[in-house]
């Protein structure tokens, strides 16, 4: 008798027997079972999402063996080092098995995390790899030392390099596990204090050096926020009567001689209004909206760093993504902020995946449980997430029809499995 998969792959499989593959339940060897869910998640219209929720919450020491071992089939591996599949985790194996595509790997390198990146450059195989260098020169996430490193890395750098490659990005890899004490304190008592309580220089100075090559590449780009201008502030924003009133001239106010006298009895009316003269136009302060509409990337930048809520809440849905993510690295930004910069779906998605890298934002269980509940988070990101979440919010999320259906589902599971265990103490 041939192998399961083979049966599945002919339709030789009753359908309960179907239903059972595509949790994970047959009896048959780990890899099989692994190939034929993969093989369910990509090809089955029935069975896939089944088979995807299974995967997703799938054991991580058997899917890291079958990441590493050159024997695992094919489209069991295009499938983990797919973008939207990979696990962190799996990467490094990923990375240094022979039998995965080194296209595969190219193609996720073009839209890597910072964290990716780092285990990206520590691999021997990326580092030799034009290909794969290529993508990650076209990754945005890419800045600072990386950047630096890859470039240096296409234009043959030698083994000099390669050292230089391993401290570097055994560094960046370390942040992303490690956060520096300051970033876990609360952030009142990370901000400089100041006499006038102003954001320091260095922090802005730091950040425009950092992403020097991204401003240059952007810094015409005006202020175009996602969603669009009425989704941020709202239809009735500019009531309809003082936009028609932009633009006048003021008028000349012609005051009859019978009525100076009467004007200049009136408390309040100066000398210069009863003798004919239009009244003095107060100066109108400048809105949020107004002042940010002025300003280039780096200006917009600068008020990110150092701006206030209101303008930082702005400026968090700036489509340029250098001053998007600016208001993350704000030392004035509070948790409550984060809570609903988590829950937006009018961000950047790359606002979204550098929220989790924040090790300070994730000690807040709000600000996970709400980037899990948002449509608008990635898939990989918000499976991964899932997992530290209570089982009545893991029972709200699988009843939010607004959300992925492989989350749902996966919510679902996560919540019965929770209850089981709670059951049976």
């Amino acid at each position: 008798m041939g192998r399961t998969i083979d049966q599945i792959r002919a339709f030789k499989l009753p359908s309960n027997m179907m239903q059972f593959a595509a949790r994970g339940a047959l009896s048959v060897p780990p890899d099989e079972n692994l190939e034929i869910l993969v093989y369910l998640a990509k090809h089955n219209k029935i069975f896939g999402d089944l088979a995807r929720m299974t995967l997703a919450g799938w054991d991580e020491k058997a899917t890291l063996a079958a990441a590493t071992d050159p024997k695992t089939a094919p489209e069991v591996l295009d499938y983990l080092v797919s973008p939207e599949n990979l696990r962190p985790k799996l990467l490094p194996g990923l990375l240094e098995n022979p039998s995965v595509a080194e296209g595969g790997l190219a193609k996720f390198a073009i839209s890597a995390s910072p964290e990716n990146i780092a285990a990206m450059l520590q691999s021997a195989r990326a580092r030799k790899s034009k290909k794969i260098l290529e993508s990650l020169r076209s990754n945005p996430y890419l800045k600072g030392s990386a950047a630096s490193t890859v470039a240096e890395l296409l234009g043959g750098g030698g083994s000099a390099a390669a050292t230089e490659v391993a401290s570097e990005s055994g560094a960046s890899a370390a942040a992303v596990e490690v956060v520096a004490p300051s970033v876990e304190i609360p952030v009142e008592a990370a901000v400089v204090e100041h006499a006038d309580g102003a954001i320091p220089e260095e922090v802005v100075s730091a950040y425009l050096a950092e992403h020097a090559s991204e401003i240059i590449a952007v810094q015409d780009k005006p202020f175009q926020p996602v969603g669009g201008i009425v989704e941020l502030l709202g239809a009735d924003y500019f009531p309809v009567s003082a936009m028609q009133d932009i633009g006048k001239e003021p008028e000349t106010v012609t005051v009859a001689a019978g009525s100076t006298a009467a004007a200049a009895a009136k408390p309040g009316v100066d000398a210069a209004h009863a003798a004919g003269q239009p009244p003095p136009v107060a100066e109108k302060r400048e809105n949020s909206m107004q002042k940010i509409n002025h300003l280039d990337v780096k200006g917009r930048i600068q008020l990110a760093l150092k701006g206030n809520k209101e303008e930082r809440s702005i400026l968090i849905r700036d489509g340029t993504k250098v001053v998007a993510l600016a208001v993350l690295e704000a030392p004035k930004l509070s948790d409550g902020e984060v809570e609903k910069f988590a829950l937006q779906k009018n961000v950047l998605e790359a606002v979204l995946r550098q929220i989790p890298l924040k090790r300070r934002f994730m000690k807040n269980y709000i600000v996970v449980r709400n980037l899990v509940a948002n449509p608008r988070t990635p898939l990989d990101l918000g499976l991964g997430l899932m997992k530290h979440l209570l089982a009545q919010d893991l029972k709200n999320i699988s009843a939010n029809k607004e959300i992925s259906e492989t989350v749902r589902k996966l919510a679902l599971k996560m919540y019965k499995q929770k209850l089981d265990a709670a059951n049976k103490k």
